[in-house]
């Protein structure tokens, strides 16, 4: 199946009828950030809907009234066929994330009023596959792909202080972009996370050895990447701006590359890594769930709060970087228990979370 020309979801959103979709999109994404979703949440959705929009015009079909549940299925299946450059499919979870902004965009004309029935409230999504992580790395591998940045230079330093900072603090993507000078506490060893997922702040411990790296990034090089004005950011691009998604997506993934080690991934995989090997280390399932900013791992199970001096300690005692130098004996204690309101999730159900946040991850790209 032949591929769409680049940006012509893009152009699609910039129709001026009055009665077309693309209005109402473009109505719908303010309307969003009046309720204040994240700029990530409504980009996202602004992407599915464009996309939608631009495969609808491409039939003769441009206003709200003319989709029923019949387009819909039909644009279901075109997902389901559809193949990128590489030849292959879309994931499940792109699929799914498209189709449940459709639905969100729909309800929304209902409430305006614009149609009378939400033609998507029937679509069947298809179901969010629950997998065991594709790409793990092992902690010998992850000592291998933080030594590949030159730390001789501005750059390779600045960029092996992302890789620590990412794997001693399991952050999103988008949380590690986001950082300012002021969110690191080097005394109190925490790193502050403003507006995550959900838009709730966190605190989460940072180790000795990504605090070392910051320090030398901070000292050596980051100075020599500001461009006029320093307005406190962290991470700072070779322009001397704030890294954008994509930019930090393709450094990790070419380091990735280069060390060889036969697996694919980016900025996600230092999260995944970091659970698993708190996991391996006896690390409870809720302190990692705390450390990582999942809001639940079910819609119906409620945990009680986790003070970030016991975050703090259970850190100290399992994850590999925490210390400056690694330990020859291992942890020297056993993990702290962690008393819950409720039974606590299992290791399968925290990695399958994880693996679909790296599927969402993905499909932001897409």
């Amino acid at each position: 199946m032949p591929r769409k020309k680049g940006g012509a979801w893009q152009l699609a959103l910039k129709s001026n009828d009055p009665d077309g979709m693309a209005v109402w999109a473009r109505r719908y994404a303010a309307y969003q950030r009046i309720r204040h979703y994240s700029e990530r949440t409504v980009a996202t959705a602004e992407a599915a809907i464009g996309r939608f929009i631009a495969w609808a015009a491409e039939r003769g079909i441009h206003r709200p009234r003319e989709v029923t549940i019949g387009v819909l299925e039909s644009y279901q299946r075109f997902l389901y066929y559809y193949r990128k450059s590489s030849g292959r499919p879309l994931g499940a979870s792109t699929q799914h994330q498209r189709l449940q902004n459709l639905r969100g965009f729909f309800r929304f004309l209902v409430r305006e009023r614009v149609i009378d029935a939400n033609p998507a409230s029937e679509l069947e999504l298809p179901r969010r596959p629950h997998t065991l992580p594709r790409a793990i790395l092992s902690e010998r591998e992850i000592e291998i792909l933080l030594s590949l940045p030159d730390v001789s230079d501005a750059l390779g330093l600045r960029d092996r202080a992302m890789m620590e900072v990412f794997y001693a603090t399991g952050i999103r993507r988008f949380e590690l972009a986001g950082l300012d000078l002021f969110d690191v506490d080097a005394e109190r060893a925490t790193v502050v996370v403003r507006l995550g997922k959900g838009k709730k702040d966190r605190v989460v411990p940072v180790g000795e050895r990504a605090l070392h790296w910051l320090g030398r990034y901070l000292e050596e090089a980051r100075r020599g990447l500001i461009v006029g004005i320093d307005h406190g950011i962290l991470f700072v691009s070779e322009r001397g701006e704030r890294l954008t998604l994509s930019e930090l997506t393709q450094c990790m993934r070419v380091y990735l590359k280069r060390a060889k080690l036969g697996k694919t991934g980016a900025c996600h995989i230092f999260r995944h890594s970091m659970a698993t090997h708190m996991l391996e280390a006896g690390a409870d399932v809720r302190i990692i769930q705390e450390l990582l900013g999942h809001a639940k791992m079910s819609t119906t199970e409620i945990y009680t709060h986790v003070s970030i001096q016991h975050l703090k300690s259970v850190y100290a005692a399992t994850h590999p970087a925490a210390k400056l130098a690694p330990s020859a004996n291992g942890p020297s204690a056993a993990a702290p228990s962690c008393a819950l309101a409720s039974p606590p999730p299992s290791a399968a159900e925290l990695l399958a979370e994880l693996s679909m946040e790296a599927d969402d991850e993905h499909a932001d790209a897409l």
